[in-house]
């Protein structure tokens, strides 16, 4: 197996101690999640992290570009290939689901996420670039951020045909989360969540569940907030049914609760050990390595595994055991 077998992280306080474990595992990148509602400054971890580590890629994955001034991104990537050198570090760019959802906001156009990203670049590249009628600049002099330009590769998280063109025109890869590997792309990130169970364990098992259960309810969160039918999903009638009640106010907060952490308390009785395996979320050391070789086969060069739970050593090295066989 040729790929690249990477970890991605819901940010966290702790998240620097767990990219450390992964280092010494051999993981070859880690990703860390950009949601300002449910997470700690991704950068501030990411640097924490690069102090601590000497050899794993580090990046965001991925940001949100209305979260930030574009400056304030080129700055941040700055700071970061200072402390850990150009050649680990990384960016990944997106339109936003719960960077933007939690904020009560639909996710970014793809136009305006292009147009983010080509301004990023410029300005890492030491040029002088217009963004709200307005000439800027990266005017750090020695010691105060990495000398330009700044070269560092960009991916852009995509599921559908305007991300991956985008990522074709202007990235130097893609990401992908909620669909199927592309062809014609040299670097393709495929996110994976879920647990890898033990010997004779059940997918309904506390444990599985608390491990691996926001693999689970993603899904549903993802099909409702999209419009794609939550109902055609196993228990999507039951999962609208439980949400009906939430003050349509602040039902976005309540969906996105715990995002990517654990089984928000509304999901609780829908994820159950069935729905855990329909959703792939809970896999045997041999059926992960059959989804590894599926994903190499359309065209995957890199998978990066979402660990989550009370134990997510455990996990990273569960994982990376299994798919290595």
């Amino acid at each position: 197996m040729t790929l690249d077998i990477s970890c991605a992280f819901a940010t966290s306080m702790t998240t620097p101690d767990h990219v450390v474990t992964a280092e010494k595992l051999g993981y070859t990148r880690a990703w860390l999640y950009d949601s300002p509602a449910l997470y700690p400054d991704v950068w501030v971890q990411l640097c924490r992290a690069a102090e601590r580590t000497s050899t794993i890629g580090l990046g965001p994955g991925v940001l949100i570009p209305s979260l930030r001034h574009p400056m304030v991104t080129a700055a941040a990537i700055g700071t970061l290939t200072e402390i850990a050198g150009m050649h680990r570090v990384h960016v990944g760019v997106g339109t936003g689901f719960t960077g933007r959802f939690t904020l009560g906001q639909k996710p970014n156009k793809w136009a305006s996420v292009v147009h983010y990203v080509e301004t990023v670049q410029a300005l890492l590249r030491g040029d002088i670039v217009e963004w709200e009628g307005a000439k800027i600049q990266m005017m750090h002099p020695d010691g105060y951020s990495t000398p330009r330009p700044i070269r560092v590769p960009f991916v852009l998280g995509a599921a559908g045909p305007k991300g991956f063109k985008a990522a074709q025109d202007i990235a130097d890869g893609v990401f992908v989360a909620g669909a199927d590997p592309q062809p014609n792309f040299d670097w393709q990130v495929m996110l994976h969540v879920g647990t890898v169970l033990d010997d004779n364990e059940s997918p309904g098992s506390e444990r599985a569940i608390a491990a691996g259960g926001h693999g689970a309810a993603v899904y549903y969160h993802f099909f409702d907030e999209n419009g794609l039918g939550v109902e055609q999903l196993p228990g999507g009638a039951e999962w609208k049914a439980a949400y009906a009640n939430v003050e349509p106010s602040v039902r976005h907060l309540a969906i996105h609760d715990l995002h990517m952490i654990a089984v928000n308390k509304l999901d609780q009785p829908l994820i159950t050990g069935e729905v855990m395996q329909s959703m792939g979320a809970a896999f045997s050391p041999a059926r992960l390595r059959e989804v590894l070789h599926e994903f190499e086969e359309k065209g995957a060069t890199e998978l990066a595994y979402q660990p989550a739970g009370p134990d997510i050593t455990r996990e990273l090295e569960k994982f990376i055991t299994a798919a290595h066989g």
